[in-house]
């Protein structure tokens, strides 16, 4: 389960180029949720008003307006990314058995896995009925390609559950597919809105891509070290769930052989009751330090990659994202 930004942890600058922007995709995702189906509209309306900070709607706008892009098209694209998005947490928590988001229950705990599933089903239906509007046969390729990838990404993620020889590489692989992917498609469709040349639609692409899985390792190192009450999760939650993250595979090829065999078991079994003592290994092994290091190794590529972009209040906050992504501790 990822952590969210949320009100409370973002600083209110750091998006407030693109505020009305924001209030813009806001209005129109609550017009394309309609449904006449009475429970889809409750469970929607549960899920996409239940707080964050709709960071990948938001890396969309920032691209758009750092290259001028008057095109209300942005809006109804930064509305789908959150679409896709929203879908991909419904059938996440179902997946992971989770029953805590945002400091709240998850749509699953509340009203069931099967309504959970078809609900997250109607989302992602509704998302590529909303990219018609673009008419635009690349904004469908790289969304399509997108949803594929996150789908891929979901399975090798349940291939890698309770398997303690995940390695690095293919947790990256897994971050990479389920997480980084739609950030870099968001970036990179506020780039071809944005007419922006091959040279540039790539650059920017890859700054998605870069914080993408700059927010996913910080979400793994979170999940052993940040505040359970301000990140709105379960400390630890990976842990039960058996998830092989990269501060648990650290251990596996760091540890010592007592620290490895109570790694190697909490993986496979699952292990809540288990999370002081694999804290105690991660933190002698400088497990949380080496994700901290991997973190901040993709932030600075993601920074790299505006060095082509001209100066504007938008490129300062899409800099400013890599700083703080580093720096959030709850």
């Amino acid at each position: 389960m990822e952590f969210l930004l949320t009100a409370s942890t973002v600083s209110k600058n750091l998006l407030a180029v693109i505020a009305d922007d924001m209030a813009q995709v806001d209005e129109l995702i609550r017009e394309r949720l309609f449904s006449e189906v009475v429970l889809i509209n409750q469970i929607s309306e549960y899920i996409i008003g239940g707080g964050g900070k709709r960071l990948r709607p938001a890396l969309l706008l920032l691209v758009a307006g750092a290259l001028g892009v008057e095109s209300r098209d942005k809006y109804e694209l930064a509305a789908v990314v959150e679409f896709i998005h929203t879908s991909t947490l419904l059938h996440d928590d179902v997946v992971d058995e989770s029953n805590l988001r945002r400091g709240k229950q998850t749509a699953n705990a509340l009203f069931g896995n099967a309504a959970s599933v078809l609900v997250g089903d109607f989302l992602y239906s509704r998302s590529f009925q909303m990219m018609l509007k673009a008419n635009s046969m690349r904004v469908m390729q790289i969304l399509a390609k997108a949803t594929n990838l996150i789908a891929e990404g979901e399975v090798l993620q349940l291939l890698n559950m309770h398997d303690p020889n995940v390695n690095e590489a293919q947790y990256l692989q897994v971050i990479q597919y389920k997480t980084a992917t739609l950030f870099e498609a968001a970036t990179q469709l506020g780039a071809i809105l944005g007419q922006a040349d091959a040279t540039m639609e790539k650059a920017l692409a890859e700054y998605g891509g870069h914080l993408g899985m700059t927010f996913q390792l910080m979400d793994d190192w979170l999940d052993y070290a940040g505040d359970s009450m301000l990140m709105g999760k379960n400390a630890g939650d990976d842990l039960r769930e058996g998830k092989p993250t990269l501060p648990l595979i650290y251990v596996l090829h760091h540890g010592t052989l007592e620290e490895k065999n109570i790694v190697r078991e909490v993986i496979q079994n699952g292990g809540g009751d288990q999370f002081e003592r694999i804290f105690s290994a991660i933190t002698r092994t400088g497990a949380l330090d080496y994700t901290l290091q991997r973190a901040e190794f993709e932030a600075n590529a993601a920074a790299e990659k505006l060095s082509g972009l001209p100066s504007s209040s938008y490129k300062k906050s899409l800099l400013e994202l890599c700083d703080y992504l580093m720096t959030r501790r709850t």
